[in-house]
C-alpha cells in the first residue's frame, strides 16, 4: 500500500501527495474473508472502509413483521461494489460525521478482500490539525454523500411509483 494507491480514491485524489500523507499515516489495511459481514446494520460505527481488492455486497434487513417474533430476517442486496471500479469504492464514510452513529447497512465480503480503514478519532484529529486539507477531503466527502442521497431519492421515488400503480389496480 502507497500513497498513490489511496489517492486513487475520489476523496483523497485533489490533494496534494504531502496532504495524502497525513491521511495515509491514520490508514490500517485490513483483510476480511469471503462470506465475512464486517459492517452490520445498527450497529455503532466508527470507522470509513476503502476497497482495495475484492467484492462486496451492501443490504439492508427487510423489516416486515412476518414470522413468530414479529420480524423478517431476510435482506434485500442494495449494491455491489468490486475494487474493479474506477475510483474504488469507500463506505461506512457516515459514521465519520455524527456521534454514536449506527451503520445503515451491512457490507458483506464477496470475495476474500483488502480494505483500507480510517478510524473516526484519526480522521477528525487529522483535518483538525491541517484545516485546508480537512476541507478538501470533508468536501469530496459531501460529493459522495451528494450523489447516494440523490440514487436514494432516486430508488424512494421509483417505489413510491410502483406503490402507487400497485394501489391503483
Amino acid at each position: 500500500m502507497d500513497i498513490k494507491q489511496l489517492k486513487s480514491f475520489s476523496v483523497f485524489q485533489n490533494i496534494a501527495d504531502e496532504e495524502a500523507k497525513y491521511f495515509f499515516d491514520i490508514t490500517e489495511e485490513v483483510r476480511i474473508s469471503e462470506g465475512n459481514i464486517f459492517i452490520k446494520e445498527g450497529e455503532v460505527g466508527d470507522s470509513m472502509y476503502m476497497l482495495v481488492d475484492g467484492k462486496v455486497e451492501v443490504s439492508q434487513a427487510l423489516t416486515l413483521n412476518l414470522d413468530r417474533q414479529g420480524k423478517d430476517h431476510r435482506e434485500k442486496a442494495l449494491t455491489k461494489f468490486s475494487s474493479d471500479q474506477l475510483p474504488p469504492p469507500l463506505f461506512g464514510e457516515m459514521s465519520l460525521f455524527n456521534e454514536n452513529d449506527l451503520r445503515t447497512a451491512n457490507v458483506k465480503a464477496l470475495t476474500d478482500c483488502h480494505l483500507l480503514k480510517i478510524m473516526k478519532d484519526d480522521f477528525l484529529r487529522i483535518c483538525d490539525a491541517h484545516p485546508d486539507t480537512g476541507y478538501k477531503i470533508m468536501l469530496a466527502l459531501c460529493r459522495v454523500l451528494c450523489i447516494r442521497l440523490v440514487n436514494a431519492n432516486n430508488n424512494v421515488l421509483k417505489l413510491t411509483t410502483a406503490f402507487s400503480l400497485v394501489l391503483e389496480r
